[in-house]
C-alpha cells in the first residue's frame, strides 16, 4: 500500500475517533478534548493494524 495511502486512512480513523470521542462525552471541556484528541492516534494506529491483519488472512 502507497505511503499516502496509509497516511491518509490513519488520518480518516483519526478524524472518525476524535470526532465519536467528543461526541460522546457530556461537555466538551478543553482538556479532554485535548485528552481524547491524543489518544485518538494510537487508537487509529491499532484499527489500521487490526483491518489489515484481518485483510490479510
Amino acid at each position: 500500500m502507497h505511503k499516502y495511502a496509509i497516511a491518509a486512512e490513519l488520518l480518516l480513523w483519526w478524524a472518525a475517533l476524535t470526532g465519536l470521542w467528543l461526541i460522546l462525552i457530556s461537555t466538551v471541556d478543553g482538556l479532554e478534548a485535548v485528552v481524547g484528541t491524543a489518544l485518538a492516534l494510537p487508537t487509529a494506529v491499532a484499527a489500521r493494524a487490526a483491518r489489515t491483519a484481518v485483510r490479510q488472512r
